[in-house]
């Protein structure tokens, strides 16, 4: 009983619970960002080179075949143009994150800046005086 207690309290910690919710809000960051990718920018990036789809590059790597003039063997198939595009897609997730983390330490600062001082009254002898000099003149 006692580690179903101990996991319990892991995982009700607020860095736990923050960190859950930071995975699932990435993974649905993460599709919005692959849909502009694939949807927006690879279309204008074809576009761009005379229609060329990205996503599509690849490069066969053939095995020769041992009998002279025989078919090429089964080999690899290196899909550059998906690489190019996750490259893609981390450099503008990575830039996203950039920019949140950026504004979060602008407004952390804020925060941490110390309330201005208000300006200094007049003290209590200045103020004795001025009640002195007021009851004086009557």
């Amino acid at each position: 009983m006692g580690f179903i207690k101990e996991f319990k309290e892991f995982a009700m910690k607020g860095n736990v619970m923050d960190m859950a919710v930071g995975v699932i809000i990435g993974g649905a960051f993460g599709k919005i960002v692959t849909s502009l990718v694939d949807d927006v920018l690879m279309p204008l990036v074809g576009m761009l080179t005379g229609g060329i789809d990205v996503s599509g590059l690849a490069y066969k790597v053939m095995l020769p075949n041992p009998v002279e003039g025989g078919e090429p063997l089964a080999g690899a198939t290196l899909k550059y143009g998906a690489f190019i595009q996750n490259v893609i897609d981390f450099l503008i997730i990575a830039f996203c994150i950039f920019l949140m983390m950026k504004a979060i330490n602008k407004l952390m600062a804020k925060k941490e800046e110390p309330a201005p001082e208000a300006p200094a009254g007049p003290t209590q002898e200045e103020l004795l005086s001025e009640i002195r000099d007021l009851l004086k003149e009557k």
